[in-house]
């Protein structure tokens, strides 16, 4: 797995805008006391079902695999030219 350059910032996007995503797909808001770690397995097998990432293998289902999906899902969102992409 190659790290993407902003990965970080590229992850804090995509979980900003899933939650946006989840909510408008009827999930619940996330509580403030959902840690992170919840919030990323909550998104990355919510866009697994709608099949918008492909998911991973079984035995690399751990986070920083979807942390990186994540950040990839969102890469391919933005828009060309976009500053996280540079």
């Amino acid at each position: 797995m190659k790290k993407l350059k902003n990965e970080a910032e590229l992850l804090k996007k995509a979980i900003l805008i899933g939650e946006s995503y989840a909510v408008n797909r009827g999930y619940k808001n996330f509580d403030p006391t959902n840690s992170a770690k919840e919030k990323i397995e909550s998104l990355y097998r919510l866009l697994v079902n709608d099949k918008l990432i492909h998911p991973l293998a079984i035995d690399n289902e751990d986070q920083p695999n979807m942390k990186h999906k994540l950040a990839l899902w969102i890469a391919k969102q933005l828009p060309e030219g976009h500053a996280l992409l540079k």
